[in-house]
């Protein structure tokens, strides 16, 4: 016996996750557009190389949020012939993306800050302005809001996409914090202090994109879901009048949702129908508590004391 969650007023219904997704999406999108353009015009203006490279790391940010709404829109698409169990998988796979994405921004900052290190020319760099500095500042308190902003959002509606973009918000956020740092020592006369601020950007950024990687990777190739959730679903279900015992549980994570493979004991003297009746007592209990569940299939056993 199985059955698929369609209860949309719960906030793992699809269309739930859609419209929040693509609500944090489209601030992203607006939000790195008009500050990208404003770094732009400041590092110009300013003759800062820093914070034109920020602001084409800032405009590369639009790029990750539209990969965002295609890999949302595609996973929650509703299940069809071809695809029984749905589509949540695709939004494992904008994840992936933006985490390479994210892991080659991070490595590009790093390389070009040991270019700059290996180089030794500093003396040749321009002395940027003090709008550039404060372009820095206002870009670190912006994309830090946004990076929060995404982050909470993601963890509501459990999109590791979404949590991917937050991640390119927070490295936007450590890039314009190398910048500003480069910026102010170019201004003191210690230039260096920018490639090697960068530089330990780089390692921050990539570290996030492999954990970024390797979530979406468990939910691609049906990881069960945490202890902590499997032995309450086990409680839950032992706790329904006539489950006499758990023989078996299995869990498995797909895209954001969870399927569930349950065996439970009961009266051997029990007819169908009064087995069949505690069967569903359980399926719905679990169903109903935990709203992440799409599917679940329960086998009733007849108890061995």
């Amino acid at each position: 016996m199985g059955t698929n969650n369609t209860n949309l007023s719960e906030p793992s219904s699809s269309d739930y996750f859609e419209a929040v997704a693509t609500k944090v999406t489209m601030v992203s999108i607006i939000g790195n557009f008009i500050l990208s353009a404003f770094k732009l015009l400041a590092g110009i203006l300013a003759h800062s190389g820093a914070m034109v490279s920020d602001a084409i790391h800032s405009a590369s940010d639009v790029f990750s949020s539209i990969i965002v709404i295609i890999g949302v829109k595609l996973s929650a698409r509703d299940s069809d012939k071809e695809h029984p169990y749905g589509h949540e998988r695709f939004e494992c796979v904008a994840a992936i993306i933006l985490s390479v994405v994210l892991l080659f921004t991070g490595l590009a900052i790093g390389a070009e800050a040991l270019q700059n290190i290996m180089g030794g020319n500093y003396e040749s760099l321009a002395i940027p302005g003090q709008l550039a500095l404060i372009a820095a500042l206002i870009s670190i308190v912006t994309k830090e809001a946004m990076y929060w902003y995404t982050r909470i959002n993601a963890k509501r509606i459990d999109s590791s996409a979404l949590m991917a973009d937050a991640w390119h918000h927070r490295s936007d956020a450590l890039s314009s914090i190398g910048a500003l740092i480069g910026i102010a020592g170019a201004r003191m006369g210690f230039p260096i202090l920018d490639p090697i601020a960068s530089l330990i950007i780089c390692f921050f950024i990539a570290k996030a994109s492999l954990d970024i990687f390797k979530d979406a990777i468990d939910k691609m190739v049906d990881h069960s879901c945490d202890i902590d959730t499997e032995n309450a679903i086990r409680r839950l279900a032992e706790s329904q009048t006539g489950v006499m015992g758990i023989d078996f549980l299995q869990t498995r994570v797909f895209g954001n949702k969870i399927y569930v493979d349950i065996e439970i004991s009961a009266d051997g003297n029990l007819s169908l129908n009064e087995a069949h009746e505690i069967a569903e007592k359980a399926h719905d209990a679990i169903e109903n508590e935990f709203p992440k569940v799409k599917h679940i299939m329960v086998h009733v056993n007849p108890y061995q004391g």
